[in-house]
């Protein structure tokens, strides 16, 4: 059954009210929980818990987890931030990129060896920042940088794994 012309737009209005689920966010940082989760407060004074895009740094009680934080945290602590969001993820944060006057803070992450490139999310990247992050990693762990000076470093999606099953 075709639409009629009425019905046609409004739909297309409908469309165009609907909020968009990716969004800038601009604010100032005021907390560094770990090597890949901040928060941003916004002109209006609403905090925005960010999970950094692309990445995965090591966990507070991991080894290099507490060298991760203070490297975000000399990034972008108490500076105002860009962030490009994409979507939420279940813990209610905005999963997004971090740019402060233009450089890209997840993969200053990834370059100073204190992140991994979280491959695991990576066909949510554009193609150009999943080759970025990629080289950024390859080029980390070929240089020993940061926590690839470790003989065998654990991936942080692997260590959670046996924290959970070791609570079990």
């Amino acid at each position: 059954m075709p639409f009629t012309k009425t019905a046609l737009l409004g739909i297309v209005f409908l469309l165009l009210s609907l909020p968009s689920l990716a969004a800038d966010v601009f604010g100032k940082v005021v907390s560094v929980a770990d090597g890949d989760t901040i928060t941003v407060l916004d002109d209006s004074k609403v905090q925005h818990k960010i999970r950094l895009a692309g990445i995965d740094a090591p966990e507070r009680k991991q080894p290099f987890g507490q060298r991760a934080k203070e490297q975000l945290s000399d990034l972008v602590f108490g500076k105002t931030v860009q962030v490009e969001t994409e979507k939420v993820d279940r813990y209610g944060r905005q999963i997004g990129k971090v740019l402060i006057d233009g450089r890209d803070a997840n993969l200053a992450m990834v370059t100073s060896g204190m992140a991994w490139h979280y491959k695991k999310y990576q066909t949510e990247q554009a193609p150009s920042d999943r080759l970025l992050y990629a080289s950024a990693e390859e080029d980390a762990r070929a240089g020993r940088v940061g926590l690839w000076r470790e003989p065998a470093p654990v991936a942080p999606w692997d260590w959670r794994r046996g924290e959970r099953q070791a609570g079990q």
